[in-house]
């Protein structure tokens, strides 16, 4: 999701610089980074949460912590395995690339994790990957779609695994429905110039739908935060182009879809998942809504689902968003590489890397040993007065 590689260079810099602080600052022999990762000790499993849960994004942080807790309660309560069960220590990166370093850090040195789940988006995984990597202790990433938090100079990161597809499916998957589902032929493109996220997905949408034969006869920007956004959208109506691509945040693209509507715009406006949340509907209104899809991972009416959405609702008494459905999917991906005998962060790792049709909570995946991108089905979700109901599901390819 999600989010940007802002201030990767800098961070970067950091893990450098903290992991080095990491090897000095443990002591003797009982070094996290020493034989191969962290082992699994008495009658616990020890696992890292390093999720931003204050901050600018810790609605995403919080709600993907959420879901993996749920799961790993789940496993607890089953009675875990081999007498063992796993113990979360939850860190907080404070929505910030460098504090995850120090986060990770922590948690790997002094809490000796086996294994991280979080943060939730982009720029803090690929902060904190370079010292897990030199710890070897693997990471999932519940939300990072960018393809870089894997796979780094055409390498794949042994250590960095993810729960969600990636920006371009996702992007690609937009420019094929718009031009063979609703027969456009041209498109304007409104990004948030402010986040990687979505110039990268417009990006992708623009070469992708091209390709294809349409057109894209404009490009507007905005940034994160900004609440009036009918300047842009005047320019955008005389476009009078087929479909508007919003690849944003929900916050934003319901203040942008209200506002498209008052001034009269009543072409079909696409997204993404930064959508998927039921607030968009609070924001926009139900009627601004009519005429508008986005991809996302899963929906909430299909029958596989069921199981984890009921009991998110028990355990929280909220409905779960994405975030917390793919951090439910993060932990289900880390309980079946530790059943497999996997209670140290290298037999975890490569169980990891191994899962075959694994069912968590948006449905069945397999990880990609090329990638560590999972293999996963992909939804276009249609919203009608307010009520989300399934376009098409597209299943992995191969599948």
């Amino acid at each position: 999701m999600f989010f940007t590689k802002k201030f990767k260079l800098a961070s970067m810099l950091a893990c450098g610089m903290l992991a080095g602080a990491l090897f000095t600052g443990c002591g003797g022999g009982d070094s996290a980074g020493g034989g191969g990762g962290n082992q699994a000790s008495g009658d616990e499993i020890v696992v890292g949460a390093n999720f931003e849960l204050t901050g600018n994004v810790a609605q995403y942080g919080v709600n993907a912590n959420n879901g993996f807790k749920l799961a790993v309660k789940e496993f607890n309560d089953a009675g875990g395995v081999n007498g063992k069960k796993i113990r979360i220590v939850e860190a907080d990166t404070k929505s910030d690339a460098a504090e995850s370093v120090n986060s990770a850090t922590k948690l790997i040195s002094d809490d000796k994790v086996v294994a991280l789940i979080g943060p939730a988006v982009t720029a803090n995984v690929i902060a904190e990957s370079q010292v897990a990597t030199d710890n070897k202790v693997p990471i999932i990433a519940p939300a990072a779609t960018n393809p870089d938090v894997t796979v780094e100079n055409g390498q794949v990161k042994p250590f960095v695994f993810r729960s969600c597809f990636i920006d371009p499916q996702q992007a690609e998957v937009m420019a094929q429905f718009a031009i063979k589902d609703l027969g456009a032929k041209t498109a304007v493109m409104y990004l948030d110039s402010s986040s990687d996220y979505s110039k990268s997905l417009g990006k992708i949408f623009k070469e992708r739908f091209e390709a294809d034969g349409g057109t894209v006869v404009m490009e507007e920007a905005f940034l994160a935060k900004d609440q009036d956004f009918k300047a842009a959208l005047t320019k955008i109506h005389t476009a009078n182009a087929d479909v508007i691509f919003v690849p944003a945040y929900y916050e934003e693209v319901g203040k942008i879809v209200k506002q498209a509507r008052e001034l009269g715009i009543t072409a079909a406006i696409l997204g993404t998942d930064g959508w998927d949340d039921s607030k968009v509907v609070d924001i926009a209104g139900k009627d601004a809504l009519n005429n508008t899809f986005f991809c996302t991972h899963y929906f909430e009416g299909d029958e596989e689902v069921q199981g984890f959405i009921n009991a998110y609702k028990k355990e929280y008494n909220a409905d779960p968003n994405v975030f917390a459905a793919l951090g439910y999917d993060a932990g289900k991906m880390l309980i079946n590489a530790i059943e497999r005998d996997g209670t140290d962060s290298e037999k975890i790792r490569a169980n990891i890397e191994n899962i075959t049709d694994l069912m968590v909570g948006t449905g069945k995946i397999t990880m990609d040993p090329s990638t560590h991108n999972p293999i996963k089905g992909i939804v276009v979700i249609e919203t009608k007065d307010g009520v989300r109901s399934l376009r098409t599901k597209i299943a992995p390819e191969g599948k």
